[in-house]
């Protein structure tokens, strides 16, 4: 007999991953199988995309693929939940594409080939927007002219919701419903990075705003920048729009700042004898604690502090530093803890309590689409 498949589907700017699950049983759990993952660095994204799609055709071959699930990044105002992608919603997403240059084209596209190539299975959108879809008015507001106002489009919006759904039932299954709903906040720290802050399980507010460019320094991407060097850069150097946008999503950040890597392993290796890569990885570390104690405003204090994504899972020493500054907020490391990335890294006598969780953000794409499936939703 053969087994049912779900596909959950990441189109990113560097790499195109996949995460096929097997559901078993009569009450269908998630049984993950196996991983595909094809990069685009240095490679056209036909080339990438065909060999995925080989990849993926062997691994699910025999089975029964019901659904794929596809990440995007940008859900506009109008998808604040899973959806069956129909032409409306290509549509719609076409039309976000402004909103999010670097994702959703490349999303679209993968989209388009899947159906193509599994036209059997349903072909289910899941939003990276969606966790933030209910952010009080206040953090929503972009502090615009009053004629944009009115435009539902122009919103903060908040970006890596679906790792924060994650961490958010990891953190209640580890810690516990009291836990969950005192004031939190979740660092996402990895090529992208963001930090969103709950009180009571629902976010209050996040760092990064109308596009997945703002809040912190990253990787390659500047993270918040005065509007004003915009002008500037195009009066002094003729930067045009396009150009100036390239720079602050693929030139800057950490690579921008150290002149030497996007990769914050690489800078920690050569920060004892590069000034310009210490100085990169000591300015992530000062985004990072200003960006906790400005959420913690929002949230009127802090219970706890999560540590996600490649570089908050991995990185002791980012951790020990960041929390470093942040002992007026009651919070003290423990260092055996730490150095160990056990889940509670916070030193008995801390105020605040310090963990460590990963994310699995293909997990919650193919539970959303199963819970899409259960519901009749696909069939609309």
């Amino acid at each position: 007999m053969k087994r049912k498949i779900i596909v959950a589907i990441n189109a990113g700017s560097s790499s195109i991953k996949a995460t096929v699950y097997a559901l078993e049983g009569d009450s269908p759990s998630l049984n993950e199988l196996s991983n595909i993952e094809e990069s685009l660095i240095n490679r056209s994204f036909e080339e990438a995309a065909n060999n995925f799609l080989s990849s993926l055709l062997k691994e699910v071959e025999g089975e029964l693929l019901v659904a794929i699930a596809h990440r995007l990044v940008q859900g506009g105002p109008k998808y604040i939940e899973p959806v069956k992608i129909t032409d409306e919603v290509i549509s719609d997403l076409e039309e976000y594409i402004i909103f999010d240059q670097e994702h959703l084209p490349l999303a679209l596209k993968l989209i388009a080939l899947c159906k193509q190539s599994f036209d059997q299975a349903l072909q289910i959108a899941c939003f990276d927007t969606a966790f933030f879809r209910d952010l009080p008015r206040l953090a929503q507001i972009l502090p615009l002219p009053q004629k944009y106002q009115g435009v539902d489009a122009l919103r903060r919006y908040g970006f890596h919701g679906l790792s924060y759904s994650y961490l958010q039932q990891a953190f209640r299954d580890a810690a516990g419903e009291d836990a969950v709903n005192g004031r939190v906040i979740y660092a996402h720290l990895g090529s992208g990075a963001s930090l969103a802050a709950t009180v009571k399980g629902q976010p209050v507010d996040t760092t990064m705003s109308f596009t997945p460019a703002s809040g912190i320094i990253m990787s390659s991407r500047s993270g918040d920048l005065d509007p004003g060097l915009g002008w500037y850069l195009y009066q002094k150097d003729g930067v045009s729009p396009e150009q100036f946008n390239q720079m602050m999503s693929t030139e800057s950040g950490l690579l921008g700042v150290s002149g030497l890597s996007a990769d914050m392993k690489t800078l920690l290796d050569n920060e004892s004898t590069n000034q310009r890569a210490a100085e990169a990885v000591a300015l992530f570390c000062y985004h990072v604690a200003r960006a906790i104690g400005s959420l913690s405003s929002a949230t009127e204090g802090l219970d706890s502090l999560i540590f996600s994504g490649g570089i908050g899972e991995q990185s002791s020493i980012i951790r020990e530093r960041v929390c470093s500054k942040l002992e007026f907020l009651g919070i003290k490391i423990d260092g055996l803890r730490n150095q160990n990335h056990q889940f509670l890294i916070s030193a008995d006598d801390s105020r605040v309590g310090v963990h460590v969780l990963p994310t699995d953000e293909a997990y919650v794409m193919a539970s959303q689409a199963k819970e899409l499936i259960q519901k009749g939703g696909a069939n609309e």
